[in-house]
């Protein structure tokens, strides 16, 4: 899925991941797309970046909640930008079931237009501090 403006990302990220959406998650991406996730987990690719979000939001998040933080848009062109989203996350469990506690998280993606709009080209989703 493309979006008709970067700022338009946080929102459609974090609709996403509450509804548990791998593959509404990864169609954010591009067809090509670069993903380092939360768990360190790399995937290349919208397929590969479908399948580890799915096994995150099936195993330490499946219970987890995004909350929005702060959100900063560095334009690098007309047809790239780049976003910086915090978040925080809470209800993340251990393999155990345990809870893990809540953590501070940024999105870090950078994104470019293509003919039907907006999409992730690379992201990095790490733990902050």
């Amino acid at each position: 899925m493309s979006l008709e403006r970067p700022d338009a990302l946080p929102r459609a990220f974090a609709r996403d991941w509450g509804a548990h959406d791998a593959r509404a998650l990864a169609a954010l991406f591009s067809e090509d797309a670069d993903f380092l996730s939360l768990t360190g987990g790399v995937a290349e690719g919208r397929a590969e970046i479908t399948e580890l979000l799915a096994g995150e939001l099936a195993g330490a998040f499946s219970r987890a909640r995004l909350v929005t933080g702060k959100t900063k848009l560095r334009p690098v062109g007309p047809e790239a930008c780049v976003v910086l989203q915090r978040f925080v996350l809470s209800g993340i469990v251990h393999e155990d079931g345990s809870d893990a506690g809540r953590i501070g998280a940024v999105l870090a993606a950078t994104m470019g237009l293509g003919p039907e709009g907006w999409q992730i080209v690379a992201a990095q989703f790490v733990v902050e501090g």
